[in-house]
């Protein structure tokens, strides 16, 4: 391995250590020992690699579990807040809604409008104007295959 891929294995490795632990907290210490670095080192390398820190690593990825749990859990905002490694309710609501533009109450009950089965949930979300979209490119190519609409190509002088 060359010495890059091997600093590069090594930080994957770390991040990976501290997303995978949800019931306690990696340090910095722990993360930067995976990485065989010193901790300063290794947070200036993580940033450099990932583009945020490992701290903004570290919520990001507690929001995002926290995100799931919201739309396919049946556990209070309070409970999901604890169990996803925030100690005060006020403080990761604040966050959450910082972070994802709605509160975690608000962004549930969005999310669980978008079931279109009773007591089940879309496995990949997504805007209701893309669902438009389909029939509109269908009623675009019968046009065109019928000779109803011209595309024109421009050219740029």
């Amino acid at each position: 391995m060359t010495k890059l891929t091997d600093v590069l294995t090594r930080l994957c490795r770390a991040r990976d250590l501290m997303r995978e632990v949800h019931d306690q907290t990696v340090t910095i210490d722990e993360a930067a020992r995976e990485a065989a670095m010193s901790p300063f080192h290794f947070i200036r390398q993580f940033s450099a690699v990932f583009g945020e820190t490992p701290h903004q690593a570290r919520i990001r990825s507690r929001l995002d579990r926290a995100r799931l749990l919201l739309v396919t859990g049946e556990k209070s905002v309070t409970e999901i807040c604890m169990d996803v490694g925030f100690s005060s309710h006020g403080s990761f609501s604040t966050l959450f809604a910082r972070r994802v533009g709605v509160s975690p109450s608000e962004y549930r009950r969005r999310a669980r409008s978008m079931v279109a089965v009773p007591g089940t949930f879309a496995s990949h979300p997504f805007p209701g104007c893309l669902s438009l979209m389909g029939p509109a490119f269908a009623i675009f190519e019968k046009q065109q295959a019928s000779g109803s609409v011209r595309v024109v190509a421009c050219e740029s002088s």
